[in-house]
């Protein structure tokens, strides 16, 4: 069952709630999808240096509200709150950029009245979130760094925490310009992917490589 489902899905409303949370009909619920896929595209990309986690969205009638985990959130935040005003300005243009798309260039009467609240939280302990341990492992891979270092270094890390039960990392495709793809996998500690009251979290990202993509998993199991 491990192998087969999403760690994170196979807990959703038990150990983990939605990233988005919203309620639309039909006609506007793909259209929705859409715009949160691509905004938080664009807050990944835009925020990378700031170590962006996760990104919530929540919409009501008239409002958005988007609540950003960050391990720096000074940088985020900025020098008396002006980096807040250029996010939520951001947000705001990307959100209507999005509706004139889909409006064929006229924007829809309720696009001028969406008021975006933007907020940040702190990531406590960087080294047991699997998002940003898998994109630590793929920007190192990326620089052509040794692949079984790198691994061993982010477990030996990961556990020295205290906060982790277990790590397993998962590296398949041309490791290292192997002329033909395999998967490594590096384990230290217990990861129980069948038991929903254990805290697993997963995350999957991959590192274009000269040689072509690697694929890097990572499941943490922290301690509730």
């Amino acid at each position: 069952m491990g192998q087969k489902i999403h760690p994170k899905g196979f807990r959703l409303g038990q150990g983990f709630s939605w990233e988005s949370r919203w309620f639309a009909d039909k006609k506007r619920y793909r259209s929705l999808l859409l715009d949160d896929v691509k905004l938080r595209e664009s807050l990944h990309a835009k925020l990378k240096s700031a170590g962006l986690s996760r990104v919530e969205i929540e919409r009501s009638i008239n409002k958005i509200a988007v609540t950003l985990h960050v391990t720096k959130p000074g940088m985020v935040i900025g020098r008396g709150g002006s980096g807040m005003e250029e996010l939520k300005k951001f947000i705001e243009s990307f959100l209507r950029e999005r509706e004139r798309a889909r409006t064929k260039g006229h924007a829809g009467p309720d696009s001028a009245k969406i008021k975006v609240d933007v907020s940040v939280e702190p990531v406590k302990e960087p080294n047991a979130d699997a998002f940003l341990v898998a994109t630590s492992i793929a920007d190192q891979l990326v620089r052509r760094l040794p692949h079984k270092r790198v691994c061993n270094q982010a477990l030996n890390r990961i556990m020295s925490s205290g906060s982790v039960k277990g790590v397993k990392i998962l590296l398949s495709g041309r490791i290292a310009g192997a002329e033909i793809a395999r998967r490594e996998k590096y384990q230290s500690g217990t990861i129980p992917l069948s038991t929903l009251r254990e805290d697993v979290d997963f995350s999957a990202v991959p590192a274009l490589t000269k040689s072509g993509y690697i694929g890097v998993k990572v499941w943490i199991c922290r301690k509730s």
